[in-house]
Order: structure tokens, then C-alpha cells, then sequence
């Protein structure tokens, strides 16, 4: 018999307390911080059909989706074809982001007109995982859909910068680019519009892989070493108006580089305020975005830790009307890395507050006190076996445990309606009615 492996699929993870802890931690400051700025919840299916989900995310995108097969008799009729292709094998799929989905509940629901969402919840990539990165992770997002206005910019790039700012992040920035100027720097760069997709894939690379590799790549994609360069030239000027002199009488990228203008000009009023960095080279890889497009970056961390932008046109595809939207997404895992790296995270509630160790007592009467405690507020947790005094506390004080206060409820408790309170790090003792234990605790807390 084969042994059976028992780690997780590479790019998954199990979380232990100590670690969902933390997790926990961070989705209640970023839950609280979209909640202030108005956004409403929503959650959406794990799996989408596959007509949902391709066709929306770009060429790489569509190659990382996880395909759900077919099953029973639709997967022996796949099978019995007689040239059985990847299409006939499945037309369900896991979701690849939570932007696209609310494409489709947008097209498909009758919603206020600035629909205001929020949604944290895993996706999945059949990516190859790196630091930081997984093949199931949560996204955090925030959207707005219904409106062209910059104000939808401005409040997503501010709810993030919010989260970012209540976590303890002081060096982030938010890089800002637009779609249309990236389309007008490729027809200065004399690139075939039929290349565009192409190019923009390979400068989403050049933080990781360098000038020299998107050249290459661009190359490979059968783009020309003299517009290769002429591109490579446009995204290093990393000023607004330099970059507005080199495309000269191109319409469509001065009014992108207009609006990107009259963008900076209203964040400075919000919380993102001096965090804002123009970046020409920035392209988000993602095919849906169709004017500004946003990435956070840290200094120590390659990649971001979230990013978004505009997509005007997304919402159109499921339907037909046409919804303009705005949104901004913030990558957990990256966050928690960066974070543990850097040994953010403030003192955690992790387990039992109280371990209740008893001696010579009915259960009944244990599980009585127990429930007593916990109407208190604390967290308690019972030591399920009848065993000595000492092992019962030794228990308590153990690493997964961490109990800091070991509860005594022997037959004179029981009779006398107290129970008596251990701090284990100080070792003070206070022998209290049950009723007052929590209070007791407290003060030892605050002391």
C-alpha cells in the first residue's frame, strides 16, 4: 500500500491557530476600514462557468485557470469521443480573481446604481508558487460600479490606503498608470495594434525579469528590436510631462495623461496623500482594465501587495448594458509575509484564556462552572480527563496552549460556589466566587 502523503498540495497551506490568528487579525482591520468607507459585503460561488471565466483575464491569465472535470456519465461521453480535446473535458472552472465575478452578479441582479461591494475570499492560480505567492490565497477587494467619476478611484485607492495605513505600513506607495496611455505609448513606439496584448503582458514583466528580458520577450512575440526600444524608452519617463511631450498629438494618451493629472490632484485630499507615484512601466496583466490602473509596492518585497484600476467594459461582456467600475484589491498573503517579516502584528488572543482543571468534582458540575466563566467573556477551555492537580497545569502552560490563567474547581470550590485562579507567568493565586472571575482576570490583564 502506497503511503499517503499528509503536506498540503504545493502552493496550499493548512492554517494553525497562531497563524489564523493573525489571518483574522488582518481581515478585521481591513472588513472594518471598507465598511467605514460604505462598502456593503458580498461573497460569490468558488466555481464559475468556464464561458464566465475565460476570455477576460488575458493569455496567461486563461492558462492558469483550474479546470473542475466533468463527471460520471458527461465525463464517459467526453472520454468515448473519438478526438477527445481539453474543451470537452470540463466547462466549470475555480475563479481566478473575485473582479470578475462581480462582473457577472452586476449583470445579472438589479442593484443600486453605485453598487458599492467589498469581498474577501479565496481564489486559485495554477501559478508557480514563489514568496509570498500560493496557488490558493484570499483577495481582499473593494469595487464601485455604476459611475465614470474619479471619486470611485479616489475612494477605492483611499480605502486601501486606509488598511495599509491601520496595519502599521508607513513606506508603501501606490503606483498609477492608465490603460490608454500604455495603448498610446505602443502606437508611438510603432507597434501593430494586433501586438498590443502581447506587449503589454511582457512590460508587466520588467520587474521581475529586467529590461533585457522584455526586450527579449518582446522579440519572441515578433515585435521589432527598434520599437522594442523606442517602448522601452517611453516607460522610463517617469514624469507626466515628459512623457506628454514624447507622444505629442496622440488625442487618446493626452486625455489619459490629463485624467491621471486630475487624479494625483484629488488623492492628495485622502489618506493615500503623498503616496501616490506615477509609474509609466506599470501594466497589470490583466486584460479587463480599460483606463487607470494601480499597484502598491513596498520597499523589501518584490511584486505588490494589491493592486486594481478601471474596467469599464467588463461587466458589458455578460450582458447588455454596459457598467462602468473601479476597483482595488489587496493580496492577504503578501500582506501577512511583509508583516511577520517585519514583526508588525501587536500581541494576539490565540486559544484558552482559562484552562479549568478540576479534581474530585461530577462533570456535570465542571461544565456548569465552565459555562459561567464564559457568560464572563473569558475563553475557557475544560481539561477533558480526570487527572493529578500538576499534570492538569503543566497542560495548561504547554506550547500550543499557553493558557495564562489555570482554574482549580476541586469539591471545596464546588461546595462553596468559588474557583481558584492561578496566574501562571506571575504565580499569583485568588481564591474568587465564580461570579467574579472574569473581573479578577481583568485586573490581572491591565496590571
Amino acid at each position: 500500500m502506497n503511503k499517503v502523503s499528509t503536506k498540503p498540495l504545493s502552493g496550499m497551506r493548512d492554517f494553525l491557530p497562531e497563524e489564523l490568528g493573525r489571518r483574522r487579525y488582518v481581515v478585521e482591520v481591513v472588513r472594518r476600514i471598507y465598511e467605514a468607507h460604505g462598502f456593503a459585503p458580498l461573497e460569490t460561488p468558488t466555481i464559475e462557468h468556464l464561458g464566465t471565466l475565460l476570455g477576460k483575464y488575458g493569455e496567461e491569465g486563461d492558462q492558469l485557470l483550474y479546470r473542475v472535470l466533468h463527471r460520471r456519465d458527461a465525463l464517459k461521453r467526453a472520454l468515448a469521443l473519438p478526438e477527445v480535446r481539453e474543451a470537452d473535458l470540463a466547462e466549470q472552472g475555480l475563479r481566478y480573481d473575485l473582479t470578475v465575478p462581480l462582473a457577472r452578479v452586476v449583470a445579472n441582479y438589479e442593484l443600486p446604481r453605485f453598487f458599492k461591494r467589498y469581498q474577501i475570499q479565496p481564489v486559485w492560480r495554477a501559478d508557480r508558487p514563489g514568496r509570498g505567492r500560493f496557488r490558493e490565497f484570499y483577495q481582499c477587494d473593494v469595487d464601485i460600479t455604476g459611475t465614470t467619476s474619479l471619486v470611485a478611484e479616489a475612494e477605492v485607492c483611499s480605502a486601501v490606503a486606509s488598511v495599509l495605513v491601520a496595519l502599521g505600513f508607513a513606506d508603501f506607495e501606490i503606483l498609477v498608470n492608465h490603460r490608454e496611455l500604455l495603448r498610446a505609448m505602443i502606437r508611438a513606439a510603432g507597434i501593430d495594434a494586433g501586438l498590443e496584448g502581447s506587449s503589454l503582458v511582457a512590460i508587466d514583466k520588467l520587474d521581475k525579469i529586467g529590461a533585457d528580458g522584455v526586450r527579449a520577450e518582446l522579440a519572441e512575440r515578433g515585435i521589432s528590436a527598434a520599437s522594442a526600444d523606442r517602448l522601452m524608452t517611453l516607460v522610463s519617463l517617469a514624469e507626466l510631462s515628459r512623457l506628454g511631450a514624447a507622444l505629442g498629438a496622440d488625442e487618446r494618451g493626452r486625455a489619459a495623461l490629463d485624467e491621471l493629472a486630475r487624479l494625483s490632484e484629488i488623492l492628495q485630499k485622502t489618506p493615500a496623500a503623498g503616496r501616490i507615484r506615477f509609474s509609466p512601466a506599470l501594466a497589470r496583466g490583466l486584460g479587463y482594465y480599460t483606463g487607470a490602473i494601480f499597484e502598491i509596492a513596498v520597499p523589501d518585497l518584490a511584486g505588490s501587495l494589491g493592486g486594481g484600476g478601471r474596467y469599464d467594459d467588463l461587466v458589458g461582456m455578460f450582458g447588455k448594458k454596459q457598467v462602468p467600475a473601479v476597483g482595488f484589491s489587496l493580496g492577504l498573503e503578501r500582506i501577512l509575509v511583509v508583516m511577520e517579516e517585519r514583526g508588525m502584528f501587536p500581541a494576539l488572543a490565540v486559544g484558552p484564556e482559562l484552562l479549568l482543571c478540576w479534581l474530585d468534582v461530577e462533570i456535570g458540575a465542571v461544565l456548569a462552572a465552565a459555562a459561567a466563566l464564559r457568560a464572563q467573556g473569558l475563553r475557557v477551555e475544560v481539561y477533558p480527563e480526570a487527572a493529578k492537580l500538576g499534570k492538569q497545569i503543566s497542560y495548561a502552560d504547554s506550547p500550543g496552549v499557553k493558557a495564562p490563567v489555570a482554574a482549580i474547581f476541586g469539591k471545596g470550590e464546588a461546595e462553596e460556589g468559588v474557583i481558584t485562579l492561578k496566574h501562571l507567568a506571575s504565580g499569583q493565586q485568588a481564591r474568587v466566587a465564580i461570579a467574579a472571575a472574569g473581573a479578577t482576570i481583568a485586573g490581572w490583564r491591565e496590571g
